[in-house]
């Protein structure tokens, strides 16, 4: 199966399940939803730091940021504390293991305890303050829309490298490509969401925050793609066929829901 031909039947399986658990599914699909993805990104990243498939840290790395998500949204005043304990834990781990666990490892680890988990949270913050559901749409369509039109773009008069050390077949002229396909899927958002869902959301806004979240996702693609290169994985798993893995096909989104997060706090 061509790269293209699995992209397509991603999208074509991915799309109404993604619509289905953000828009009608019950609450608690959600968060399952999001506390797997986590999981799941987390382990992928030791398994990339670590070389290893299979082992204690790999499992402590899934399992903890499932539960962090969860904590998230059960018990969100306790998580600074669950931060602490994280740390504690996985050091305490470390020194254990009297130095068989290096400190790349421990970051890893907990970067995917607490910033992956409080990237995916975002999410659930994002419900809390009262807006529509479909709200919840919008890191996602600023995320996918400029991966997805940079590599079109890219592919068809992609000429000028963009960041060639990082990730060689990504252009300037994709790059841009890309932050025109957020402005044009932002406005159809705003377009739907003022029209069926009783928004009041400027096109000016809208165009300034795809814009900020095009800058945003890319610099989260990039800043994947800087990691599997320094180990020399070419995806962080296969989860989505040629998507790869969680950390392949949600690295942009991982950036881009808490600054919309923190957006919408600001004006709401």
């Amino acid at each position: 199966m061509t790269s293209l031909k699995s992209r397509v039947l991603v999208a074509v399986v991915g799309v109404p399940v993604l619509l289905w658990v953000v828009l009608w599914a019950p609450r608690a699909v959600i968060v399952l939803a999001l506390a797997l993805l986590a999981a799941i990104g987390s382990m992928e990243l030791q398994q990339c730091v670590s070389g290893e498939q299979k082992s204690e840290l790999v499992s402590m790395s899934a399992m903890l940021p499932l539960f962090t998500v969860i904590w998230y949204d059960i018990r969100p005043d306790v998580v600074p504390l669950l931060v602490i304990g994280e740390v504690v834990f996985f050091f305490g781990y470390a020194i254990v293991k009297g130095g068989e666990v290096k400190f790349a490892q421990v970051m890893a680890a907990l970067f995917g305890g607490l910033a992956i988990s409080y990237s995916f949270s975002a999410f659930l913050r994002i419900e809390a303050m009262g807006l529509h559901r479909a709200w919840l749409l919008l890191p996602f369509i600023l995320s996918f829309a400029c991966d997805t039109f940079a590599y079109f773009v890219g592919c068809t008069i992609g000429k000028h490298k963009l960041a060639p050390k990082v990730s060689p077949k990504k252009s300037v002229e994709g790059s841009i490509g890309g932050l025109a396909g957020n402005v044009v899927c932002g406005c159809l958002f705003a377009f739907v969401m003022n029209n069926w869902f009783a928004g009041e959301i400027g096109y000016r806004v809208i165009v300034i925050l795809a814009l900020v979240c095009g800058v945003v996702a890319q610099v989260g693609d990039l800043s994947f793609s800087l990691i599997k290169r320094e180990y020399g994985i070419k995806d962080y798993g296969k989860l989505f066929l040629a998507h790869g893995g969680v950390l392949d096909r949600f690295d942009s989104v991982l950036f881009v829901a808490p600054v919309i997060e923190i957006i919408l706090s600001l004006v709401s």
